[in-house]
Parts: structure tokens; C-alpha cells; sequence
């Protein structure tokens, strides 16, 4: 694997790790930022929360409808410090991997974001997009 084959992003949240560390591994929480883009709606998350448990999301276009499934095991678990599993798209044979450490400092949680494995350099601007845009709705969460 390339190492630019890699997305990397780092995000502080105003929320301690273990609220951050939740809305990674709660359904509900889930349900309410893990989506790709802002319109879309996530009608399915599911979390099995231990090493080789699974974890599935499916985020819907209201527009069209059309449904982007995915989802992984669990390969390390460590709360409130780090998570990580595969990841795989219902459409697309690549099994890549995510890891997310999560550093509280003074009440505040720096979310270091990493997804390898990604098949080409179009795969990494796509995911940045949309990691960008769920971020940005935990963000919303956690203040909310």
C-alpha cells in the first residue's frame, strides 16, 4: 500500500474523548452524522462493539434514493483512546482500513483520522469529501 493512498485528517471537538469515542460506537449517534454528504439521511447503522464484532452504515439520497452501503470488523478497540476496523463498500471489492485515536486535553478531544488501503488517488479525494462532511456533522452533534 502507498502511503498516498492514505487519507489523514485531524479534528478538536469541544467534548471529552469518551462523548467522542461514543459517537464512533453508538447506533443511535450514528444514525445521526454518518453521512457522506449533508442531505443525505443514514437509515441503517449497526455496531457490534468488540474485536471482530461488525459495524455497517447505509446513508440514503432522499433525492434519488439510491442507498451507499459499507461496513467492516472490528479490529481494536480501546475506549476512550482508539478504534479501528475494516472497512468495505457493497459495490466495490477493496477492503480498507480506518483508525481513529482520540487524544483529550483539557476537555477537548483531537480526533486523528486515518484510512488506508484506498485503490487509486480519485478514492482518496472522494473519501476526503465525505469524511470531511461526517466530521463536520459530529461536530454538530457533539455541540448540539
Amino acid at each position: 500500500m502507498s502511503e498516498d493512498l492514505t487519507l489523514h485528517l485531524e479534528r478538536t471537538y469541544q467534548a471529552p474523548a469518551q462523548a467522542v469515542f461514543d459517537a464512533w460506537t453508538s447506533e443511535e449517534v450514528l444514525r445521526r452524522w454518518f453521512r457522506g454528504r449533508k442531505a443525505f439521511d443514514t437509515p441503517e447503522a449497526s455496531v457490534d462493539l468488540r474485536v471482530g464484532g461488525a459495524v455497517r452504515v447505509v446513508m440514503r439520497d432522499p433525492e434519488t434514493g439510491e442507498e451507499y452501503g459499507g461496513g467492516g470488523l472490528y479490529t481494536e478497540i480501546d475506549p476512550p483512546r482508539r478504534l479501528s476496523f475494516t472497512w468495505l463498500w457493497d459495490d466495490r471489492p477493496t477492503r480498507t482500513l480506518i483508525e481513529i485515536d482520540f487524544e483529550e486535553t483539557d476537555g477537548a478531544t483531537t480526533v486523528r483520522f486515518r484510512h488506508s488501503g484506498l485503490w487509486d488517488e480519485e478514492a482518496v479525494r472522494s473519501h476526503r469529501g465525505g469524511w470531511t462532511t461526517c466530521l463536520d456533522n459530529l461536530a454538530e452533534v457533539l455541540e448540539g
